[in-house]
């Protein structure tokens, strides 16, 4: 049976607007490897008119009172949860993930959005009476202007929805670019913006590639750029969008650490790992890429235990009630995913289950099946590497010093967590690891909306947040207020003084 496939559009000033550039990428149903779409790809001549479309909306919107800007946000809000069937059925076709994984990342968007309602709280100002002379001074948070975000794959509408809630609710004009591999939950998005009542403009989506990105990064009417994705793109995008002074948080991606201590319940962080490692295919930033038994007494018997777990775990489509976890995104992914196990097992790892050999491998759609490699040593490329696909490692260590330094010895930082019931060797871990999110006892250690997200050293580049209050602070700028009120009879002399408050 042929599929039909759809002809996407762009979303500019409230409407659907067809792409100019004659090019298109391909959509793909990840589980059956069919193309469900044909996205545009946007000039940077197009990107330009998405960006005076946004910049003549502004001014309407930040003039509109915070009040009816977060009824507005509350609006949408309530109609991404009236819609939350048809959301799931777009990301599961999309993106490949199963119901159940669908439903939680809509969930965990929905935070940002509640977080966002509460932007008139998080933007209020200071105020102080007679600092001087009678002076009073104040400070105001004000939006903006245009700002962007870039969004990745692997979650079609909770980062998106972290990324760019808080910043329509202060008053912003936002530019969303979404992931050309998954542009169909954004263009829904982009309807129920539209129905929630937001002015035409103050919402765009502009599908594109290289092109796009690149307009966005060097329009000087574009003043903050969001960014989620791969560390070397988030290094590309901060460097770039800072030379043409923006202010910029780009998140990159994740070598994330499990760490096992000798009295943790083994049962249990069998259970953790293998939902926190393979879920989504293991295509999220946060998912756990590497266990750390701590001595071989641990190591040999988590072994054993994560074995017959895995092997048991259902490869499969999303329309199949206890499947586990999907597809990749791509045939490129499954063969990179396929290409680092074959490197790792050369280099010596070795294979404790085997994902290439899984069913699903041979089937049209982009399956690989859980793969676990023990005893990977730092000399290994898989050490350091992020393999964004369900490969996952052991590095077996002899002590928590030995874990807490090899964790600090790789570039990304994104999140670590540690497994154990000792609370001198969690106070030891949560001081000494240089990592930006810390979990103890959690499988996934990512932070509720309300409070920041983001990594540290490779993990992010620049000072922004993703989710949390900084999201407030980043997408508005300060201004500081001095102002005194003459009386009627009251006179003035110059001086040549530097202002005191003598």
């Amino acid at each position: 049976m042929t599929v039909a496939v759809k002809h996407l559009t762009h979303f500019i000033n409230g409407q659907e607007v067809e792409g100019k550039s004659g090019r298109f990428g391909d959509v793909y149903n990840p589980t059956t490897g069919e193309v469900i779409a044909q996205v545009p790809l946007a000039t940077a001549q197009e990107t330009r008119e998405a960006i005076a479309f946004a910049q003549k909306a502004f001014p309407q919107w930040r003039d509109t009172s915070v009040a009816k800007r977060a009824s507005i946000v509350m609006k949408f809000r309530n109609l991404l949860a009236a819609n939350m069937e048809t959301l799931l059925t777009i990301i599961c076709t999309e993106s490949g993930k199963t119901k159940e994984d669908a439903r939680g990342e809509i969930t965990r968007g929905l935070e940002s959005v509640d977080l966002a309602i509460g932007a008139p709280h998080l933007t209020k100002g200071e105020y102080s009476v007679n600092v001087g002379g009678q002076i009073n001074a104040y400070s105001a948070k004000y939006p903006l202007g245009v700002v962007a975000a870039i969004s990745p794959f692997n979650f079609p509408i909770m980062v998106p929805l972290a990324q760019t809630s808080m910043a329509v609710a202060v008053g912003n004009a936002v530019i969303l670019k979404a992931s050309e591999k998954v542009p169909m939950t954004a263009l829904f998005v982009s309807q129920l913006w539209k129905e929630a009542g937001l002015p035409d403009g103050i919402w765009t989506v502009v599908n594109g590639d290289k092109d796009a990105v690149n307009e966005l990064l060097e329009n000087k009417d574009v003043h903050a750029i969001s960014f989620v994705g791969s560390t070397p793109v988030a290094k590309y995008i901060y460097e770039t969008g800072a030379k043409h002074g923006k202010r910029v948080t780009a998140l990159g991606g994740g070598k994330n650490n499990m760490v096992v201590m000798p009295d943790a319940d083994l049962e249990q962080v069998a259970n953790s790992f293998i939902g926190a490692a393979y879920g989504a295919a293991s295509q999220r930033c946060m998912a756990i890429s590497t266990i750390m038994p701590v001595g071989k007494e641990t190591g040999d018997r988590l072994v054993a235990i994560l074995k017959e777990k895995i092997n048991a775990l259902k490869v499969g489509s999303y329309e199949e009630a206890d499947t586990d976890f999907g597809p990749v995104i791509s045939a490129q992914s499954k063969e990179m995913v396929v290409k680092a196990i074959n490197h790792a097992e050369a280099q010596g790892a070795t294979v404790v289950c085997d994902g290439r050999q899984n069913e699903m491998v041979n089937e049209q759609g982009f399956f690989v099946g859980p793969t676990l490699l023990d005893h990977i040593t730092t000399d290994m490329d898989i050490f350091e590497q992020e393999v964004f696909g369900p490969a996952r490692n052991i590095v077996r260590v002899a002590s928590l010093d030995e874990a807490i330094a090899l964790i600090n010895s790789q570039e990304l930082a994104n999140g670590v967590t540690i497994f154990t019931n000792d609370g001198a060797a969690a106070r030891k871990f949560t001081t000494e690891v240089d990592v930006g999110m810390l979990g103890v006892n959690v499988p996934i250690p990512i932070p509720v909306g309300y409070h920041n997200f983001a990594g540290f050293k490779g993990s992010r580049f620049g000072e922004g947040h993703m989710f949390g209050p900084d999201q407030a602070r980043f997408f508005t700028k300060t201004k500081t207020i001095s102002e005194r009120w003459l009386e009627p009879t009251e006179k003035t002399t110059s001086t040549f003084a530097f202002p005191s408050n003598e």
